[in-house]
């Protein structure tokens, strides 16, 4: 909450009008690095303890239970980072936001909110990431430093300024609008990238200190295994009560499961009937 009262409260916030730089320095505060410390911090879980049984009704939990299992599905997470990235720096979109106020308020939203949505099922430790194998992680972070390149690269090489409403606002002392855009773009690629790779790092070390059934895609894959024996639909939960409950003792699945075993028996019937049905082995009960 500190580096985000820096990013949006304080004399950052009021440069950030006026130069390109700047703006890029509160841009990957508020992308990046915010929303990594609030998955750590884990508000949505503090929430939800603190409130119980307290809830909303049923149709209240499918729907935010069915927004929370999309916003938490990986791939939708990095193309929203990627979207709001490169349409937000590199289309007209910063003189645009440079004009209307209101504007610029819901970009700084949006960044915050993608963030989340990307780092919550890489670098978190609650429902969003407790599945999820290590190898996509690095896969996923490695795409969203493209993303971050891929508009620093642009922002240095353009020969124009994108947003034209900096330099109208120069404060005088600062670099020229080209120079103020050529330095955005740097800040973009280079710390970008650097936040990325210790994001990398700090993967690299969770998975080396991770169990034998963390490696590799197996918790995964039995996490799709035990929803599969359970006959229920697959989805994009990747939190911990997809796989690391055992479905043995999840009296639910155990009972779907039970039932899915028992309409295979009648569908494929007995070819015989024990002594204890009053038959013999040499008895048939139809076809097989």
């Amino acid at each position: 909450m500190v580096v985000l009262l820096i990013a949006v409260g304080s004399p950052l916030a009021s440069y950030a009008e006026v130069l390109f730089w700047v703006h890029m320095v509160q841009h990957l505060l508020l992308i990046m690095l915010v929303p990594v410390l609030l998955v750590w911090a884990q508000p949505v879980a503090l929430f939800g303890s603190a409130r119980g049984n307290r809830a909303a009704g049923p149709p209240g939990r499918a729907i935010v239970g069915g927004l929370a299992r999309w916003a938490g599905w990986p791939p939708a997470g990095l193309a929203i980072y990627t979207a709001v990235v490169v349409l937000a720096h590199l289309t007209g979109f910063q003189q645009l936001s440079l004009a209307h106020g209101w504007i610029r308020d819901i970009e700084l939203t949006v960044f915050l909110l993608s963030g989340w949505l990307y780092f919550a099922p890489l670098v978190g430790g609650g429902r969003t990431s407790g599945a999820l194998p290590f190898l996509f992680r690095f896969v996923l972070l490695a795409a969203g430093m493209g993303a971050d390149t891929l508009a620093g690269v642009v922002l240095m090489l353009t020969g124009k300024p994108l947003a034209p409403g900096y330099a109208t606002a120069h404060p005088g002392w600062g670099p020229s609008a080209l120079a103020d855009q050529e330095l955005a773009g740097a800040i973009m690629w280079f710390g970008g990238d650097l936040l990325m790779m210790l994001l990398v790092i700090m993967v690299a070390v969770l998975w080396s200190r991770a169990g034998d059934d963390r490696q590799g895609f197996g918790e995964w894959l039995e996490g799709a295994r035990r929803r599969a024996l359970a006959g229920e639909e697959p989805d994009f939960d990747f939190g911990p009560g997809s796989a690391d409950s055992d479905i043995d003792e999840d009296q639910r699945a155990l009972d779907a499961y039970n039932a899915r075993l028992a309409a295979l028996h009648l569908r494929s019937g007995p070819s015989w009937t024990g002594p204890e049905q009053g038959g013999s082995p040499g008895d048939e009960r139809g076809e097989p």
